[in-house]
């Protein structure tokens, strides 16, 4: 899944290690997120886009996702 999450950290200028810290996880989580690598939980996406006041949609590249829909 695509994210925006290394652009928006670098136009605040913050490490990796300072978004873990703000957001309440560790800074492999945040690597693994930004290189494609790990999916985000909800939690922890919801935690990232509130940090930089964006929605989760804002945040998070959703179109690669299928959507199943019911026969």
């Amino acid at each position: 899944m695509k994210t925006r999450i290394r652009e928006l950290r670098k136009a605040r200028k913050l490490s990796q290690e300072e978004l873990a810290y703000a957001v309440g996880t560790t800074r492999q989580t945040i690597t693994s997120i930004e290189v494609g690598k790990y999916v985000a939980s909800l939690q922890l996406a919801y935690r990232i886009a509130k940090y930089f006041d964006l929605t989760i949609e804002e945040v998070f590249d959703f179109s690669d996702i299928e959507v199943y829909e019911n026969d």
